[in-house]
This record gives structure tokens, C-alpha cells and sequence, in this order.
């Protein structure tokens, strides 16, 4: 996996986007990402539905590799780190954690993020209900607690875009969305639909590849 990455300033602030759905931030040496929807695989196989257990083992390599490339010391989900009930995949993100015990994980709760505090805190996990302020930085999962006169890192939406090619040819692409008080995070599952819908039309989006970060 190649990590490639394009800083952006935002507040002052260097915030470094990459290929791999997540954005860090040096200063604090945080990994920031949202929606990795972990249990929504195990989900699907209880309900019969055949769906590889190799999607969650891709998505902790990479966070994984993430975290070794930027010696991060703090990872900072931003909603729907589980996608509803306990099962066999947390368990697995468990063991995640305990590898990594130099690594602090902190999450802001999402609407998928249903479990009782308690459980989160058992894992290790620092539990926020609603926002993490950080310096000109709030942290929330989606819109509702943006403050007007703070900058906003999300999720939520799993944005995308569409790129045209000659004749009918199009392709979807994750990307960051960047607008004056905000900044939407991809998913950082590959696990998850695209919204190619931009939350503010005047929006700068940062689309990705495995070779590139480019603005669009």
C-alpha cells in the first residue's frame, strides 16, 4: 500500500490528506478518520448474506500502516467507528487495540455508535458524546453540533465525485470535501456507498487514487 499525501492550511493549521482515507494532523500527532463501520461485515454474514471477512482485515492494515507511517499517537474517529451491535469483528478491532497500546483512540459518537459507554471504555476507547474541541478545530460526527463561529471536521456523509472521461465514461472516486467552515472526511471503509452530492456547491473536493491526492 502506498501512502500519498497533498497538506493543506486550514485555520493556520497544516492538516496532510492521503490516498487512504484519513487525514493527519502533525501538531497533534493525530490520525483523524471516520465511518469504518466495523461489524457491519459480521452483520451481514448473520443475516446470510456471503460477505468477506477480508474487507474489516484490509481496513486495519491500513489503519495500521497509517499509524506506523505517521507515528501518530493519538487515532480520533469521528463517528461510526461500529456499525450497530457487538459481535465477532469488534472483537477483532479489540485485539487491534491492545497491539496498539502506545496509541490513544478516542471516538466522537456517531449514529451507528449504539453500544453503552461502558463497552467503548472496556476496549480502551476515550468516548466523546457529541464534539472534541481542539485548538480552532471542532471535531463532530455530522452537522448538528458545528458551531458557526468554530472550523468543523465530519463525516457522515461519505463523499465522492463523479469524474468524466470522454463519452459516456465516469468514475467515482472517496474524496475530502473542504468549504470555508468545514471539512467532510471520506469513509474510511471501502465497506460504504459514495454521496457525490456536495453539502455546499462553492466546496473544494480533494479527490484520491492509489497513486494521487489531487483538487478537483
Amino acid at each position: 500500500m502506498s501512502i500519498i499525501t497533498k497538506d493543506i492550511s486550514i485555520q493556520n493549521e497544516v492538516l496532510t490528506l492521503t490516498n487512504q482515507r484519513a487525514l493527519f494532523w502533525k501538531q497533534q500527532k493525530t490520525l483523524v478518520l471516520s465511518d469504518l463501520h466495523i461489524g457491519k461485515t459480521a452483520h451481514f454474514r448473520k443475516a446470510g448474506i456471503p460477505i468477506p471477512s477480508a474487507i474489516l482485515d484490509n481496513d486495519l492494515k491500513k489503519l495500521q500502516d497509517l499509524i506506523n507511517c505517521f507515528e501518530a499517537e493519538i487515532v480520533l474517529v469521528v463517528g461510526d467507528l461500529f456499525h450497530a451491535e457487538n459481535n465477532t469483528d469488534i472483537n477483532q478491532f479489540q485485539k487491534f487495540i491492545q497491539d496498539n497500546r502506545e496509541v490513544s483512540f478516542e471516538l466522537i459518537k456517531g449514529n451507528h455508535d449504539r453500544l453503552k459507554d461502558n463497552f467503548y471504555k472496556s476496549l480502551g476507547i476515550t468516548v466523546f458524546k457529541t464534539h472534541k474541541d481542539v485548538d480552532a478545530f471542532r471535531f463532530v460526527h455530522d452537522e448538528q453540533h458545528c458551531g458557526e463561529d468554530i472550523f468543523c471536521i465530519s463525516g457522515h456523509t461519505h463523499p465522492g465525485v463523479v469524474i468524466r472521461g470522454r463519452g459516456k465514461v465516469s468514475i467515482k472516486l472517496p474524496c475530502y470535501e473542504v468549504s470555508e467552515h468545514r471539512l467532510i472526511l471520506p469513509a474510511f471503509s471501502e465497506f460504504t456507498g459514495l454521496n457525490t452530492k456536495r453539502t455546499i456547491a462553492s466546496a473544494i473536493c480533494y479527490g484520491f487514487t492509489e497513486k494521487s491526492v489531487f483538487e478537483i
